[in-house]
């Protein structure tokens, strides 16, 4: 009896963690020419469902900030662009997108970044050169460090009271920006 209850407290917790930070699932799609694998990231949080397809770059003893530059748009992955793909409308600081698909840029700075979204001009566009004529707009990012060394790119998307923050992580340098979930 006891262990049926401890299991079913493990179970209750599961599920309330599972549905505190959203249901999320990561597909492997493929391997980038430089051989980054290519990933694509599917959250449901409420009644949203919300992807990041995106290239995982390796540090491999690189530094961050060689790879990262400060003041200039990264496209946030490795090879094609970086893309979120959305069905419920999403707003971050001032930029609303409604449901589609997106490019995720940043622009690392020394305090903090910038989330640069665009229009995406095609299923397969590269992710270098930055287009700024592509641009809708841009978010303030807070800069954290992540608990531990992050030797690949990687996004997550965690639920919170008011909505949702997205964050990206490489290294040691962790970037996130809140945003909340339409209709």
């Amino acid at each position: 009896m006891r262990a049926a209850l401890r299991a079913l407290a493990t179970t209750t917790i599961l599920l309330s963690a599972a549905a505190v930070s959203g249901a999320q699932t990561t597909t492997q799609t493929g391997t980038g020419g430089g051989g980054s694998p290519h990933v694509k990231t599917d959250w449901a949080i409420g009644a949203a469902h919300i992807s990041i397809s995106y290239g995982r770059p390796s540090l491999k003893g690189r530094t961050e900030s060689s790879m990262m530059p400060v003041g200039k748009p990264w496209r946030s992955g490795a090879d094609e662009a970086t893309v979120i793909t959305t069905d419920k409308s999403l707003k971050f600081g001032t930029i609303t997108l409604a449901p589609g698909s997106y490019t995720i840029n940043t622009e690392p700075g020394a305090s903090s970044w910038q989330l640069i979204f665009g229009k995406l001009s095609s299923s397969k566009q590269w992710g270098v050169p930055y287009k700024p004529e592509l641009e809708i707009g841009r978010a303030p990012m807070i800069l954290a460090k992540p608990t531990g060394s992050v030797e690949m790119v990687t996004y997550s998307i965690d639920r919170t009271p008011s909505g949702a923050t997205l964050r990206i992580e490489w290294g040691m340098t962790g970037a996130s920006t809140p945003f909340t979930i339409g209709s």
